[in-house]
């Protein structure tokens, strides 16, 4: 009896304790209240990211400094834009009530798992509540003030009324907010006015602003999620078939972005913001007042922009390349130091918005030393002899057909000679092709890849598309890692990874996260020594560039290639001090053509000018230099004459038989029958 009574006190408790609870929470859910018009409106952006220079002095971008907004009606909005919206942020806009039950409790279920409080299955009336909100955590109270007064809103306002205030203030990308404002900057044209596949591009943009900026890097991404707001619309019955297949088909152009004095370094600056928009979301970036200090020297960078400026007309006039690109690395620490992405990021008729540093294109022959390296790993010397001469790779064509199509190949020099039996040092000074191929079949592809993948690399994932054409530009690359793997060089075959971001402060100036260093070596000492002394060494390089070219400092240790794409459509030079690393590239964004001239005269002018205002605020340093060779019996050499007093030896067939196959074995490179040798002396 006595414990049946305690029992039902003890129920009568926690019942009278769970209503005392209730009613306390219904109190604070009718307390809650819907915030001003006004203030949904206002979207709060003074706490945005703001981006410096190293020094963390120079202000290079405040996301929130020319905000741009123009509000307008429900009814000045185009059909297109608000079905495009609803489609993929909302479909069920008009049925539910504030929220959705079964999303929200997903949300839940994903937050209570993982203690992320990320997900918030947010409704388009949710997100209109979420920006009105003084607070930016991430918090379950907050998430539940978001329900409670989504709901609210929703029995306030109307529908229209709703998706009104969401489209008027919701953010485009850097600092355009509301519908009417981008339909004017990406288009030119007003909100009333959008096509339906320039309102499905704008409808694509609020999950992503920075990753999905038609000026980004990511235009693939952009192009598939605009096709997949048009598939929402078609499966939601907001468009018909007819008009989902003219919206696929439609070619929409964006406008250039406008000119304004409040960014410097924009091509950086857009490259950071992408950074870290992956790393810590577009809501963080836009409320959170990051301060990042970046790694840019910015007195570098004007020096660079100046250049980029000055030679585009020029080249565009010689050589008909209108743009270019320009990166500085620094090799002991791997800091970005400058990047132009294109003569002008404003001007419209180059597509200057597009950052070309950044871009893919072939190199030429600013690939060779990767593999050249490759072999100096394995033990050959600057001193081992190849041979420039007619060569049929393709062991089944003929021996005499000296073609390159879908199955032979039988690649040329840039000039049309061979020279005969060559070292392996005067080869790559004078950027000789065929001795470069036969280098890759020594080296191997695979191997090759994997080095410069080691160095910084990164776009050359699939080993099936490459073959021996790789060593003289075979494949797509980016001028940013290629000046990032040649600092490998610089830095005595040390690695340093490409960085951009020194640190980031919160905006109570408390450190979040900081550059810590990595450094590997990738690369033996010896073998990227003897790169840098090869591709410092004038005298070697002189047949082919003269004594005095601008590849030639003479007041400093300097080493320097230049690449030529095979279709001349880029022109490549990236050239090194042991503590700066500059890349240049010129051609056209469209990929157009240039006139048949090597790099060397088309952008090393450029480069050059641009090192001779570097190198005098840099110390004077100098490389090491690499370890002498110990000649061995049998080491394939060549000094400029044929060493031998064997009566025998008469022809190139004979060199190659005596000089080659001791260095690769039995299965020769090259196969007499595949190789047609002239007799000595032609």
């Amino acid at each position: 009896m006595t414990r049946k009574f305690l029992n039902s006190r003890a129920a009568l408790i926690f019942a009278t304790g769970l209503l005392f609870l209730l009613g306390l929470f219904i109190l604070w859910v009718a307390s809650l209240r819907i915030p001003d018009l006004a203030d949904i409106k206002e979207r709060r952006i003074d706490q945005s990211t703001k981006i410096y220079d190293r020094t963390g002095e120079i202000l290079l971008y405040d996301m929130a400094r020319d905000q741009r907004r123009a509000e307008i009606p429900i009814n000045s909005i185009s059909y297109y834009a608000k079905a495009a919206t609803i489609a993929i942020e909302d479909k069920n806009f008009y049925s539910h009530h504030g929220f959705e039950l079964r999303s929200f409790l997903r949300a839940v279920l994903v937050n209570l798992t993982s203690l992320s409080f990320s997900q918030g299955g947010s409704t388009i009336t949710q997100q209109v509540v979420k920006n009105s909100i003084l607070t930016k955590d991430k918090t379950p109270t907050r998430k539940l003030k978001e329900l409670i007064l989504a709901v609210k809103l929703d029995n306030s306002l109307s529908k229209d009324e709703i998706l009104s205030l969401y489209l008027n203030e919701i953010p485009y990308g850097g600092t355009i907010y509301g519908i009417e404002e981008a339909a004017r900057s990406f288009f030119g044209k007003s909100a009333l006015d959008l096509t339906l596949a320039e309102a499905a591009h704008l409808a694509s943009l609020p999950k992503a602003p920075s990753y999905y900026s038609p000026y980004g890097t990511h235009r693939d991404e952009l192009e598939n999620r605009k096709n997949l707001v048009l598939k929402e619309m078609l499966n939601n019955n907001f468009i018909s078939q007819e008009e989902y297949d003219q919206a696929l088909a439609e070619k929409v152009d964006f406008k250039t972005r406008l000119n304004t004095a409040s960014i410097r370094a924009p091509h950086f600056v857009f490259f950071v913001i992408d950074r870290l928009a992956k790393e810590y979301g577009e809501d963080t970036l836009l409320n959170n007042g990051l301060k990042v200090v970046t790694t840019l020297d910015y007195s570098i960078q004007e020096k660079a922009e100046e250049v980029a400026k000055k030679y585009g007309p020029i080249n565009k006039q010689k050589f008909n390349g209108e743009n270019n690109a320009i990166i500085a690395i620094d090799p002991k620490t791997g800091d970005t130091l400058a990047m132009v992405g294109s003569r002008d990021y404003f001007d419209a008729e180059i597509d200057g918005n597009f950052n070309a540093a950044t871009g893919h294109r072939q190199p030429g022959s600013t690939f060779k030393p990767f593999v050249y390296s490759v072999l100096f790993n394995k033990g050959y010397t600057d001193n081992t002899l190849l041979f420039d001469t007619q060569i049929q790779f393709n062991p089944n064509c003929a021996s005499d057909n000296f073609t390159t199509d879908d199955k032979c190949y039988s690649p040329g020099n840039y000039d049309d000679k061979f020279r005969g039996p060559i070292t392996i040092r005067n080869a790559l000074a004078q950027s000789v092709n065929i001795p470069a191929v036969e280098a890759l079949y020594l080296a191997g592809v695979k191997n090759s890849i994997a080095q410069a993948e080691s160095m910084g690399i990164e776009s050359l994932t699939d080993i099936k598309n490459y073959g021996l054409s790789l060593v003289l530009g075979g494949g797509s690359v980016s001028l940013i890692d290629m000046t990032s793997a040649y600092s490998v060089f610089a830095n005595d075959g040390i690695r340093n990874p490409q960085n951009a971001i020194l640190r980031i402060e919160d905006s109570s100036g408390n450190i979040l996260d900081q550059y810590i260093a990595s450094p590997e070596r990738v690369l033996p000492e010896q073998s990227a020594r003897l790169i840098s002394d090869i591709l410092s060494d004038n005298t070697a390089r002189m047949p082919a560039y003269g004594p005095s070219s601008a590849l030639y400092i003479s007041s400093r240790d300097v080493a320097v290639k230049t690449g030529t794409s095979n279709d001349y459509k880029d022109a490549w030079i990236i050239g090194y001090a042991p503590n700066i690393a500059l890349g240049a590239w010129v051609g056209n964004n469209d990929n157009s053509a240039m006139e048949k001239k090597v790099a060397g005269l088309i952008v090393s002018p450029m480069w050059r000018e641009l090192m001779d205002k570097i190198l005098p605020n840099l110390p004077q340093e100098s490389f090491f230099p690499p370890e002498k060779e110990q000649i061995a019996p049998n080491k394939p050499l060549f000094d400029g004459q044929l060493l031998s007093s064997d009566p025998q030896y008469n022809n190139w067939q004979y060199a190659i038989n005596r000089w080659l196959t001791p260095m690769i074995g039995s299965s020769a490179l090259l196969n007499t029958g595949n190789l047609y040798l002239p007799p000595l002396g032609q």
